[in-house]
């Protein structure tokens, strides 16, 4: 099956073709280890997620790195004011992020490179785009040369006024050209630094990336997929393009894919604005499937915007879907693989399109076994566990008594058996009074609670 993706560089869809027919290579930037993860930070690893997984059915190798940036002023920042070493922050953030992303049931990348573990690949790769004449060192800078390279601004198409309005680009009298940027900087001796050809110092933001894909997938080897946050185009995907066509004479990358951003009520997230909406405190309230799905409501490309209302009906898809999974016992293996559901994210990810794929399934799937089996495959293969009840127990108010509950079916069963019906609807009017909706099956009674 081919699968077609939007590829940033071309602006259009494209179908995909690797370099290798049985094998595809994907980097996308991973988080910047200084604080807790976020819904856009979710976001920015569910949908390569799910990129990952078709990958997974239509390739007998996979090849994913995800990168862990434990460098960067942020984290410096943060532990001077806890007056810690950074390494401590970075480590007890890769550790929670890490957390975060595996309760999200987001599979594990073949490969998660962190910065401190790769200086000396860095430094190596640096030295090569210096030798290629692609970089040149100036007050104990190393700085890439962008008028050198002439294909600047391919990826992001900007003119040099756009390219130097409002980015991460620094104007110092030590770049020959304001575009210019830093490959390695010189640290202060209270700064985090490594020795290195031009003095103690640290990488600079967008070699990093560059040096961990080369250092994985070889220096002379394409990388098929990069993807990434669409804010991440310029200046960082464009510099990183620049470095390692610089640094090799292979191509860079054959297609980049990039994610719109998170907005809360239809405004970014800050700190000021006090709209940050993180990870782990949603997952105390609902389960992760909730959360997935939610989070691939709007198309990958566009922007997410998350509202009450956003979580809520993705809540409610969830607990239909789990009510109707477990509302009978199904042997999902006599069926074909999610055959639809895969012919459907094959084209550039559409994720709406997947859930109005569910949300008709659902509707067939209490008298229809190979629709029913057809939904469970299909969530299970986009990271929905719809056969996991235990959220819905675990969303229940603090004064609901799940042991009473259990205690209620079985006399309630045990009723029937007896053939006492008006005991058996005392039982479950009981039940309904206590907000819990009943539902039974030939072998087992499964209940959930219901508020509305």
């Amino acid at each position: 099956m081919t699968i077609k993706i939007f590829n940033t560089l071309h602006k259009k869809k494209e179908d995909l073709i690797t370099i290798r027919d049985d094998r595809v290579s994907m980097y996308v930037c991973g988080p910047t280890v200084y604080s807790y993860p976020h819904i856009g930070n979710a976001r920015a690893a569910i949908i390569p997620d799910i990129l990952f997984r078709l990958l997974k059915s239509s390739y007998k190798e996979v090849i994913y790195i995800r990168n862990i940036t434990d460098v960067d002023d942020k984290i410096f920042d943060a532990a001077k004011k806890e007056n810690i070493p950074f390494n401590e922050i970075s480590e007890k953030f890769t550790k929670i992020y890490q957390n975060d992303m595996s309760a999200l049931n987001i599979l594990e990348p073949t490969f998660q490179p962190k910065v401190t573990d790769n200086i000396p690949s860095i430094i190596s790769t640096i030295k090569k785009i210096l030798d290629n004449g692609y970089a040149y060192i100036s007050d104990e800078h190393v700085i890439f040369d962008t008028q050198k390279y002439n294909k600047y601004g391919e990826l992001s198409k900007r003119s040099l006024d756009e390219m130097l309005d409002g980015v991460r680009i620094d104007v110092a009298d030590y770049k020959n050209s304001p575009r210019d940027f830093v490959l390695w900087k010189p640290s202060k001796e209270n700064q985090p630094g490594w020795d290195s050809p031009w003095g103690y110092g640290r990488p600079g933001w967008h070699i990093e990336c560059t040096s961990m894909i080369k250092s994985i997938i070889g220096d002379d080897t394409t990388l098929d997929i990069h993807g990434g946050g669409n804010d991440l185009i310029f200046p960082h995907h464009e510099n990183e393009i620049a470095q390692g066509s610089c640094m090799s004479e292979i191509k860079y990358c054959n297609y980049w894919f990039h994610n719109g951003i998170v907005l809360v009520n239809r405004k970014k997230m800050s700190k000021s604005l006090g709209n940050v909406i993180l990870v782990n405190d949603l997952l105390k309230k609902y389960s992760s499937s909730t959360i997935r799905l939610a989070l691939i409501s709007a198309h990958y490309r566009q922007p997410l915007n998350w509202m009450d209302s956003t979580v809520t009906e993705a809540n409610n898809l969830v607990k239909k879907f789990t009510s109707l999974a477990n509302s009978r016992q199904l042997d999902i293996g006599e069926y074909d693989e999610p055959s639809e559901a895969i012919n459907i994210l094959s084209d550039d990810l559409n994720t709406p399109e997947i859930i109005k794929y569910l949300s008709a399934l659902a509707k067939n799937a209490k008298t229809n076994d190979k629709d029913m089996a057809s939904l469970i495959a299909s969530c299970n293969f986009i990271g929905l566990n719809i056969l996991d009840t235990s959220h819905v127990k675990r969303e229940l108010p603090s004064n609901i008594n799940v042991k009473k509950i259990d205690q209620l079916i079985k006399e309630r069963l045990a009723a029937k058996k007896a053939g006492d019906y008006t005991k058996a609807d005392e039982i479950r009017d009981k039940l309904s009074s206590m907000s819990i909706e009943i539902k039974d099956s030939k072998d087992n009674t499964s209940w959930q609670y219901n508020p509305d």
